[in-house]
């Protein structure tokens, strides 16, 4: 089934109600018809089975049929802090950390970073790294919308990832794999995980050090140097495997 987010307020107790983009998709390019069945979430972790009961100029009035649990979200709320690449890298990086369970996305400007955005460009930016997210969680199923933050700078990064149970901070220099892998695991028991990942350039020693002193923990990823675009999609993976196998059947 078609999978569609609304705001919280667009759900009642008999009905719930799409508005917005979804939509001219659900009528004009999906063509949908009464009867059909989609699946709505508002964010907080409950799937609603609904069935189209009436199209309306600017909203469709959906029939809740019944209500589940969510069973896609990560028991561990994960923070990808990603240095802005070059290009249109970051599209890539959000999409996957969506589909790979990341609950927020944080573009850091680290000191290597040849991208530099602010004011107008950077909303702009902002906004459609956002409809990706949307995009992206539409497709994977998600419970919810992961939030793309606002770009801020490493060390303000560091403050925003002070709240978080585990830091870890993948790093080329860093060559103990069996350390990594029991890092690995530790963290995935954990209720929150921050994942930092450096530019194209990586980070300076002096930002992992930096990283390091505020309680990141250094990792290895392997004997080959990764892209940045690669490197947090190989962390996601291996935490969002450890999670999952760790709930068993569940």
């Amino acid at each position: 089934m078609y999978r569609f987010f609304v705001p919280e307020e667009n759900v009642g107790d008999l009905e719930i109600r799409i508005t917005g983009d979804d939509v001219n998709h659900i009528q004009n390019v999906l063509r949908m018809t009464r009867g059909d069945e989609v699946v709505v979430s508002a964010g907080k972790g409950i799937d609603y089975i609904c069935s189209i009961e009436e199209f309306q100029e600017t909203e469709i009035i959906l029939k809740r049929l019944e209500d589940k649990p969510s069973i896609t979200e990560l028991p561990v709320r994960i923070v990808l802090f990603q240095s802005l690449p070059k290009k249109d890298k970051m599209e890539l990086i959000i999409q996957k950390a969506v589909e790979l369970g990341a609950a927020e996305i944080v573009p850091v400007s680290s000191r290597r970073c040849v991208v530099r955005l602010d004011g107008k460009k950077a909303e702009k930016k902002l906004v459609r790294w956002q409809a990706i997210a949307e995009s992206a969680a539409k497709q994977s199923g998600r419970g919810i919308i992961p939030n793309i933050h606002e770009i801020i700078s490493f060390k303000e990064a560091l403050a925003y990832a002070k709240e978080l149970d585990k830091l870890l901070i993948p790093y080329e220099l860093s060559d103990n794999m069996s350390d990594s892998v029991q890092v690995l695991q530790e963290a995935s028991g954990t209720g929150s995980i921050g994942v930092f990942i450096g530019p194209e350039g990586g980070f300076e020693r002096g930002e992992v050090e930096e990283a390091i002193a505020a309680g990141a923990v250094p990792i290895s990823l392997g004997k080959r140097i990764l892209r940045t675009e690669t490197a947090g999609m190989t962390t996601l993976s291996i935490l969002m495997f450890l999670i999952e196998s760790r709930l068993g059947g569940k």
